[in-house]
């Protein structure tokens, strides 16, 4: 494995009732890049995080990771019950036990300071991701680990979002692995997308779109101009179970896709 790369993926396969959920996925992550994988429902992705993050094994192939890997994970949701008296400063205790790490840094550092001893039931959509990004912070990691973090946030927020995470990576040096749900649009600052379903249908480098009219009209320049659509060519198309199809598969044009 690469000095610098933090995991390493090589023909990795999983499969599930029957069917096939990864085939043949190589991707690497390396120290202070950030890697955005995009795909439609189903494509394998939150499969693929399991496995990045050691709770599942896969099926074929390997995954390989620096040795004594530290990886901040932020979920795509987590749930709360509502009656549970818990501040946030409680609930980023909680993430780690036995340690004596001060939660008002990494607080300041998602911008939510103010908000330490709100009760997490109260949270915004948005306050309460910044909560889980502080939380995935706290364990001091080389890797971070991001499932949909825009999710529930409204699409200013979002900007600010992705533009916060850029920030942290660049502070921290840490590599950022963040997942995107059937999006056409990723971070301006991703270094790469990968494209997923089932298998890396393509990966590269995402295209400057601040002057699209369509991301224009529906962001405005200041928000777009933060903002890429990825334009690429496929070789192959998929049919309605996800698995390829030789059947016009050659993609004459680039188009946007998630």
């Amino acid at each position: 494995m690469n000095k610098q790369a933090l995991i390493k993926a090589d023909n990795v396969g999983f499969d599930a009732a029957g069917r096939h959920i990864l085939q043949q996925v190589s991707l690497e992550v390396q120290q202070g890049q950030l890697l955005t994988l995009i795909g439609p429902n189903g494509a394998g992705k939150t499969t693929l995080v399991r496995i990045v993050l050691g709770l599942l094994q896969p099926h074929s192939g390997t995954l390989q990771r620096a040795a004594g890997l530290r990886i901040g994970y932020m979920p795509q949701k987590l749930f709360i019950e509502p009656t549970l008296p818990l501040t946030v400063r409680r609930f980023l205790q909680l993430a780690a036990p036995g340690r004596r790490q001060p939660v008002e840094p990494l607080l300041e550092e998602v911008r939510i300071a103010h908000l330490m001893d709100q009760q997490v039931s109260a949270l915004s959509g948005g306050e309460l991701q910044r909560v889980l990004l502080a939380r995935a912070l706290s364990q001091s990691p080389q890797l971070l680990v991001l499932d949909e973090p825009a999710q529930g946030v409204d699409v200013t927020g979002q900007a600010e979002l992705y533009q916060l995470i850029n920030t942290i990576r660049d502070r921290h040096g840490c590599g950022v692995l963040m997942v995107s749900h059937d999006l056409h649009l990723v971070m301006a600052t991703t270094d790469e997308v990968v494209c997923l379903n089932q298998h890396i249908c393509c990966h590269g480098k995402p295209e400057h779109v601040s002057n699209d009219p369509a991301y224009l009209a529906l962001f405005g320049r200041r928000e777009a101009e933060t903002l890429a659509v990825y334009t690429h060519r496929h070789n192959h198309s998929h049919d309605l179970t996800g698995d390829i199809s030789h059947d016009g598969c050659n993609h004459d044009k680039g188009h946007d896709h998630a």
